[in-house]
């Protein structure tokens, strides 16, 4: 990972700050934050200001510059690639341990009496907006809107925003109509009290309209806005991008409007009529309403709905997991018989999954970049290979690969870590720790209204009896042809800012599809993961306690585990018969897939990879 030289770009933008051409008031400190007017996860080239500012590429932090230091909050997912990333003007500050201060905190303890904090409003979330607004204002300072975003203007050659061209699912694979989805928004709009409903997020846009496209890359989303009333629809888009065939699938129930006319058009209609806001809408959103006219919770109707998948969209998911568990079969045999040739590096190696993936009937895209790592690089958890620092992968090497892909019918994410040649007892100790973990949570049975949070423990507590532990979430929802991280339901400890106060207010419920994710890492040796895609369901129990349900879970990911990294006297009898189980439906499901479509070699590498345990 190479380390970019910030100096002459911070003094350019300290510079901008201190003229107060976009804002009232010369500024002291600004904050960048890690997204765009969507508050979206990942983000297109033009809105990676963060990453252009600091040099840091992970999709998760926060830079905050001052005039005199620069300081860049991330969590324990990235701290080792940070250190690699940031020059010397950067201060890390790493999330989730104890001496590490929160912005506010480090912002009031380093800034002038009287000091004036800059934001883009639209790039930070109303929820964000207001817990700074309040801490710096206890301490005598302001935090103002920019009129402009200040980065942006020390940004030469900044990328343009995408345009993609927009495609529609058909009701076959999104289970309901356009129609459909409205008139469910309605009826809880009705429950709720509110004339308006106003969807900023990009995947509940594409949802609800079913439509995709690829203006963020990995993530078949677009940038629109919409608002919702009781007898209109309103997309705001740029309207060079609706064709006639976008004109028929929209009909004319729906107005479309420019892209730039959201907030004229809140303020206009909605400003004073009860509107449902989500607070992870942008404050220049949400401050368009006036405040007692807002409604606020802190996740739209749209993301409720989305997670909890219909039938149709169920049926999709297990028909992309099934595909990808084709193509990955194909390249982790494809693994065995090259790496101890001495041939694969961490790029070739990722490249040829891309190649087995394209070869499947509705493949897409890649569902996020793929981490293709060989022993050391595998402790930096979203390690990306690139081509300028390309790496080996060696037989006497712990190889992890974090890989998924978008179909037209579902999204993927599966890890294995595999070992090519002999692996230590050290190894195969933690993997098996690992594997305990994610047998746990794959096979848990628990009471309706159990949040994920409830269940992460599950997955950690055979790591913690050794003394082990690791840096990120046990798991994240999926989406259906849609972001391969969906919020609100998760499994977290609470390590991550931006999903934790979601996934902690929101039951499992079947139709939910959750990873199962643990892992473990060694800075500098080796790392390790495990991950399953699982759809919760109902489970069936000999008692129904206060006539609660009870759910479980089903593993749609259905890939080998390397049994040669497996402590067997580290396994219970129960665990056991998981696996074998577990390896008994690959053979079936994807086995057969392998031998009708002709791939006899890598069913017979499949065939022992699972044989019983």
């Amino acid at each position: 990972m190479k380390t970019k030289d910030t100096t002459n770009t911070l003094l350019k933008l300290r510079k901008v700050m201190a003229s107060a051409i976009y804002t009232n008031h010369p500024l002291k400190a600004i904050i960048v934050p890690s997204s765009d007017a969507h508050q979206s996860e990942y983000l297109a080239e033009c809105d990676l200001r963060r990453s252009f500012i600091s040099g840091f590429t992970g999709s998760a932090g926060t830079a905050v510059i001052t005039q005199k230091e620069a300081a860049l909050w991330t969590d324990g997912r990235y701290f080792q690639q940070a250190e690699q990333e940031l020059d010397t003007n950067w201060i890390l500050m790493k999330m989730g341990l104890k001496d590490t201060p929160s912005i506010e905190d480090w912002l009031c303890s380093v800034l002038p009496e009287g000091s004036y904090v800059g934001v883009n409003p639209f790039l930070y979330s109303s929820s964000s907006w207001n817990k700074m607004k309040i801490a710096l204002e206890k301490q005598g300072h302001r935090l103002l809107e920019t009129t402009e975003d200040l980065v942006d203007q020390v940004w030469d050659n900044q990328p343009v925003a995408p345009a993609t061209s927009l495609v529609t699912v058909q009701e076959n694979v999104a289970g309901k109509t356009v129609r459909e989805k409205l008139n469910d928004l309605r009826q809880r709009m009705i429950k709720n009290g509110v004339n308006w409903l106003v969807l900023t997020a990009l995947d509940e846009v594409a949802w609800l309209y079913n439509m995709r496209a690829s203006d963020i890359e990995y993530n078949p989303v677009f940038f629109a806005y919409s608002v919702v009333g009781f007898n209109s629809t309103h997309l705001f888009i740029h309207q060079n991008r609706i064709t006639d065939e976008i004109k028929n699938h929209l009909t004319n129930d729906v107005t479309v409007h420019d892209y730039d006319s959201i907030i004229p058009f809140l303020e206009q209609n909605c400003s004073s009529e009860k509107t449902w806001l989500s607070t992870n809408s942008s404050h220049a959103i949400v401050s368009a309403i006036y405040q007692i006219y807002r409604v606020t919770t802190m996740y739209s109707p749209v993301s409720m709905t989305k997670c909890v998948k219909n039938p149709t969209e169920i049926n999709g998911m297990t028909v992309a997991n099934n595909r990808d568990a084709v193509a990955l079969c194909r390249y982790f045999h494809w693994m065995d018989m090259e790496v101890p040739k001495g041939n694969v590096t961490e790029c070739s190696a990722a490249a040829k999954s891309l190649e087995f993936r394209q070869q499947e009937d509705g493949f897409v895209s890649l569902s996020f970049a793929t981490i293709s790592s060989s022993g050391p690089t595998g402790s930096i958890i979203h390690y990306c290979p690139n081509k300028d620092d390309d790496k080996p992968v060696k037989a006497d090497q712990l190889y992890l690969c974090d890989s998924g892909a978008q179909y037209r019918n579902g999204t993927t994410d599966t890890t294995r870590t595999m070992h090519f040649g002999t692996p230590s007892q050290h190894e195969k100790d933690c993997f098996t720790r690992v594997l305990k973990g994610h047998i746990a949570l794959a096979s848990v049975v628990f009471p309706e209204g159990a949040k994920g949070f409830w269940l992460d423990t599950l997955a950690r507590m055979h790591l913690w009896k050794a003394g082990l532990d690791y840096r990120h979430g046990t798991g994240h929802g999926v989406g259906s042809f849609l972001n391969v991280h969906e919020g609100p339901v998760g499994c977290y400890i609470g390590n991550s800012s931006r999903v934790v106060p979601f996934a902690a207010e929101v039951d499992l419920k079947p139709g939910m599809v959750i990873t199962d994710e643990p892992g473990y890492y060694e800075d500098g040796k080796f790392g390790i993961r495990i991950e399953n895609a699982l759809l919760c369901k109902k489970a069936e129990t000999q008692h129904n306690f206060d006539g609660k349900e009870f759910y479980t879970f089903e593993s749609l990911a259905l890939i080998p585990i390397q049994q040669k990294m497996i402590d067997r006297s580290l396994l219970t009898e129960d665990e056991i018969s998981w696996l074998n189980a577990y390896h008994h439906r690959c053979r079936e499901v994807v086995g057969n897939m392998l031998k009708q479509r002709g791939y006899e070699a890598t069913f017979e590498w499949l065939m022992k990879e699972t044989q019983p345990f």
